[in-house]
């Protein structure tokens, strides 16, 4: 199969997602407690469980954990790259995310994303929805995240 012609900026049309195929991304990210503190301070969240390293060290994790927040925006950030920079036209939802293991200051993180699902849209010719399930690891392969994502698609122009 040849590759597909892609947007100026590098990401997919509509056409070019298969259902079913799996993104191994190329871009991979050590977080760090400048991250978690950065993130967790431009959004107003004072949770001790991200920015206090001694409230962490009386807590079942004995370290501060990522905001799960960033995480999201990282996992999904990361996939920007390889699949939709350029032709997202508006994220239309995220549902089933999910955190089954904790991302801490100095893992490496690394994604991956599928595509479960496309449809043309009914309102407008040139777009269409794609459902992306996007997953996060660790460095020891552990899954930090999971979310499945609706992103609403540019077609190629005719």
């Amino acid at each position: 199969m040849s590759e597909p012609r892609r947007h100026p900026r590098g990401g997919l049309y509509f056409e070019d997602f298969v259902v079913g195929a799996v993104t191994e991304h190329r871009l991979t990210r050590t977080v760090t407690e400048m991250d978690n503190m950065l993130f967790s301070n431009m959004t107003l969240n004072p949770q001790p469980l991200h920015i206090d390293r001694h409230f962490c060290a009386e807590t079942e994790w004995g370290q501060p954990l990522m905001n799960s927040l960033f995480t999201l925006g990282l996992m999904i950030g990361i996939s920007v790259n390889d699949l939709t920079v350029g032709t997202t036209i508006a994220n239309l939802g995220m549902e089933q995310v999910k955190f089954p293991h904790p991302l801490f200051q100095g893992d490496t993180v690394r994604c991956t994303t599928e595509v479960l699902a496309k449809r043309k849209s009914k309102s407008r010719p040139d777009a269409g929805i794609v459902e992306f399930l996007h997953k996060a690891f660790n460095q020891d392969n552990k899954l930090v995240a999971e979310c499945r994502r609706q992103a609403f698609m540019r077609k190629r122009a005719k």
